[in-house]
């Protein structure tokens, strides 16, 4: 799989991001010289371990029988310390369905096991640049 990437037609920083078959776009916003027309690079890091959580969530509670019918995610961003090396990520769950109390325990914890969770917090990742 692979990502492209183009500087798109309109606003000085937008990008649009090509990805199999779906378009993304990223900006910056207007307090630093964009036009804040599409989510920031933190804001697509960040939806990315809210939309894994979410998904592996549902596909546990599906292989499970968990009565789970939905979940819905708030994340937010404390990037105060980022430049320190120390970028948290608040979130809230909030499950739908006839769960018990041990249900939702064990969802919780299925949520921070998802891929991306692992990848944020327990892998180190390496970055090779290659100038075309």
């Amino acid at each position: 799989m692979g990502i492209e990437l183009r500087k798109s037609d309109s606003g000085t920083f937008r990008q649009t991001i090509r990805i199999r078959q779906h378009t993304l776009y990223a900006d910056i916003a207007e307090s630093i010289g964009g036009n804040g027309s599409a989510p920031d690079p933190h804001d697509l890091y960040d939806a990315s371990l809210a939309a894994c959580k979410a998904i592996t969530v549902m596909m546990y509670a599906k292989n499970k029988n968990i009565p789970l019918e939905y979940v819905d995610l708030d994340l937010e961003r404390d990037g105060a310390q980022e430049a320190k090396g120390l970028y948290i990520l608040k979130v809230k769950l909030k499950f739908f369905g006839k769960l018990t109390e041990p249900d939702k325990q064990k969802l919780a914890e299925i949520a921070g096991k998802c891929p991306i969770h692992k990848l944020m917090t327990h892998s180190e990742t390496q970055i090779i640049t290659e100038v075309i």
